[in-house]
């Protein structure tokens, strides 16, 4: 790692990884190898990850190269060896588009029912850039917050961000926001994703907040930012131009008496331990906010009993509150940086144990899958029958919530539609109501 060389926010993308000083030093066919999985798979880095969380001395086997460079066991081989073919032959973009969404169409682009199931409607007309899948809890994804500082090559909303706009959400109106949660007095939290709403400027995060401090909006009661640029971009809380305007509008919505939390994405301990961060971080708590970290358990990057301890640790000491392991979702690259889920639960379980009590408010596993959001237990033997022991801590019916159920040991599962209901059950408890029709919420 090098010390801090620019200031200033300049992203890399595909047409400028060239241009990153230590990819020079790769081998040609690896250079060749991560376009080709660049033109399938987002691809976007700043100087702050290059020069300040890389470390170059170690590829490509560090955790935050692996966590932000296109890795060539992303895709499968013959379609990396076909877009390789391409490139070597001199295919334009425009020629390798048509392959590369063959490709991304196969790998389930849109998890969890996101497109079925959680999209609601006002007045008949589906809303695309909201999700309604809890009945607490709305997720908006706002138009101008659907790009990162940073892309995580894991990312379950990778769709967000190839140019396919049949995959995205998005909303360009806040009054399409504002007129649902009119309508929705049960709703009580609102959460902003992407994307990354960071990446917007602070008056344009402030049209879509500002209004929910308002009169007939006192139903709206949390407020969360989903974001990792606390790891990819801290700059954006402390010397951004418009950072002073951001922190106002954080004691803004604390002093109108809501819940202000940030959603912070830590993949690594390594991201927690620049001086930039650390400021970034006291200077939003000190606004009042406060700040819930979670991120996926990550093959080649944190699957690691230590990584995890070690992250937690290091969040707590900086004020932080350790909210959500989760596992990896069944989409993308899943096969590169998929963990099972015995596997997941026993790092979950090792790392737990070494910290003390106020980092044990993190929960994990945890499967955001069609029907809530599902956590590993454990395992139990009954009858001689080694089982999963799994319980929903989020769920479409509120009835499921805390509801432990089984199912058959499978070494090798690594999400809830592989697994088997024990007790020679046909159907697990919550398969036996029909899944929600396009035209409802996805809750009840």
């Amino acid at each position: 790692m090098r010390p801090e060389s620019s200031t200033r926010y300049t992203p890399y993308t595909l047409s400028s990884m060239d241009r990153i000083p230590q990819i020079a030093g790769l081998s040609e066919r690896r250079r060749l190898a991560m376009k080709a999985v660049a033109h399938v798979l987002p691809f976007r880095s700043n100087r702050y990850v290059t020069d300040e969380l890389i470390d170059w001395d170690n590829i490509p086997d560090d955790p935050i190269f692996q966590l932000t460079f296109p890795q060539p066991g992303m895709l499968e081989p013959e379609e990396l060896a076909r877009i390789m073919a391409m490139l070597r032959e001199g295919a334009s973009s425009r020629q390798i588009r048509p392959v590369a969404n063959e490709i991304r169409r196969k790998l389930n682009p849109h998890p969890a029912g996101q497109l079925e199931h959680n999209v609601p409607r006002l007045d008949g007309v589906p809303l695309p850039g909201l999700q309604h899948k809890y009945r607490e809890t709305v997720l908006f994804f706002p138009s101008r917050g659907q790009t990162c500082h940073a892309y995580c090559t894991y990312c379950f909303r990778w769709a967000q961000f190839v140019g396919m706009e049949d995959m995205k959400f998005a909303q360009r109106e806040t009054e399409t926001l504002h007129a649902y949660l009119r309508r929705h007095d049960e709703v009580s939290d609102v959460l902003l994703t992407g994307g990354d709403p960071m990446i917007m400027r602070a008056g344009h995060l402030r049209a879509y907040v500002e209004p929910l401090l308002q009169k007939g909006f006192e139903h709206i009661r949390h407020i969360r930012i989903g974001t990792k640029a606390l790891a990819f971009w801290p700059r954006k809380f402390v010397s951004d131009p418009d950072s002073g305007t951001l922190l106002r509008l954080f004691e803004e919505v604390v002093a109108s008496g809501r819940h202000l939390a940030l959603m912070a994405h830590f993949t690594h301990p390594r991201e927690l331990e620049t001086p930039i961060v650390r400021q970034a971080i006291e200077r939003i708590r000190s606004t009042g906010a406060v700040i819930r970290t979670q991120a996926p358990l990550i093959r080649h990057i944190n699957d690691s009993a230590t990584a995890w301890a070690d992250m937690w640790k290091k969040q707590v000491a900086l004020g932080c509150i350790p909210y959500y392991m989760f596992v990896e979702r069944d989409t993308g690259p899943r096969d590169y940086f998929g963990v099972p889920l015995i596997e997941a639960h026993d790092i979950f379980r090792r790392a737990f144990r070494r910290v003390s009590g106020l980092a044990r408010t993190v929960r994990g596993p945890s499967m955001s899958a069609t029907p809530g959001k599902v956590v590993v237990l454990g395992t139990q033997e009954i009858h001689g029958e080694r089982l999963f022991v799994l319980s929903f801590l989020r769920a479409r019916k509120r009835e499921w919530v805390g509801k432990p159920f089984f199912a058959k040991f499978d070494p090798r599962a690594r999400w809830l539609d592989e697994l088997q209901p024990a007790f020679r059950a046909k159907r697990f408890f919550f398969e036996n109501d029909n899944p929600p029709r396009k035209k409802q919420v996805g809750w009840e």
